[in-house]
């Protein structure tokens, strides 16, 4: 049925309006990190800044080590997302090809530390961590992040798993793959959009993750990651927010470009399940 000039317009309009809520807080950072100190603190606020300072950039990677922290930030965040799908993709599989006793139990223990908020491990994590002379290595981010994206890719997985047909498998089997190569060379061939799909947003749940770096690394400044290097910014008495807005551009630069190139991917897994 075609959509009338009024329930055009109002469609249109909506469309506008989300994306202005959506892109606002973007171009404010934007603003913020051009603008000259006075103009952050006159009122009414400036909606483009009289003279732009396009150098605030250089500035940052000049006098900040960001390139570090961004870096920090690479390796803590592939190395999270790497163990979290090679768990995840196991546990995922497992829980929705075999019935086992106590199958559903541990399906809903996993859902429960999905529940548990990051922050409630921080403690017997930091014990366990300098038990083992973790604390202040990145090693301690990537396994503190992996306990907390695991469960959520688990669940992910597994309801992708749920929607290809067991037959695939059987007739691999009957012409002699194993179990174990079904899952290799059938299932997760097919299951090249979920994977994407999850492994982009445990990237991104890593990347943004801050509570953990800074009870792990807060005594190592090398090691620190970009989230808790611009929280290292502010100052006791004043802070340079057009920095501060500055090098969060820098930060959230690599999450848009991987968006960018793998939103195919990411809208394949989200809507594969319902083609199936």
């Amino acid at each position: 049925m075609r959509r009338t000039l009024s329930q055009s317009i109002l469609l249109y309009a909506t469309i506008v309006g989300a994306a202005i809520v959506i892109l606002f807080p973007i171009y404010w950072l934007v603003i913020t990190a051009l603008a000259s100190t006075d103009e952050l603190s006159s009122l009414p606020p400036t909606f483009w800044p009289e003279a732009p300072d396009w150098g605030v950039f250089a500035k940052v990677i000049s006098e900040r080590p960001i390139l570090t922290w961004l870096w920090n930030s690479t390796l803590a965040a592939i190395g999270a997302v790497s163990l979290s799908m090679l768990v995840s993709v196991a546990a995922g599989y497992s829980l929705s090809r075999f019935k086992v006793r106590g199958g559903h139990s541990m399906g809903m223990f996993i859902l429960t530390a999905k529940m548990l908020p990051a922050t409630l491990m921080v403690i017997p994590l930091f014990a366990l961590f300098r038990s083992f002379g973790l604390v202040g290595s990145l090693w301690s981010v990537i396994l503190a992040q992996a306990t907390f994206i695991i469960p959520f890719t688990t669940w992910m997985l597994k309801g992708y798993f749920d929607t290809i047909p067991r037959e695939l498998e059987q007739a691999a089997m009957v012409d002699g793959c194993t179990p174990l190569s079904a899952m290799f060379k059938v299932v997760l061939p097919i299951s090249t959009p979920g994977l994407a799909a999850t492994g982009l947003y445990a990237f991104v749940l890593s990347w943004s993750e801050y509570a953990y770096a800074r009870t792990f690394l807060i005594s190592e400044q090398g090691n620190w990651t970009a989230n808790l290097g611009i929280a290292g910014m502010r100052g006791e008495y004043t802070s340079a927010w057009n920095e501060i807005s500055a090098a969060s551009i820098f930060v959230a630069l690599p999450i848009i470009i991987i968006y960018i190139f793998l939103e195919r991917y990411l809208v394949g897994g989200l809507t594969a399940g319902a083609e199936k």
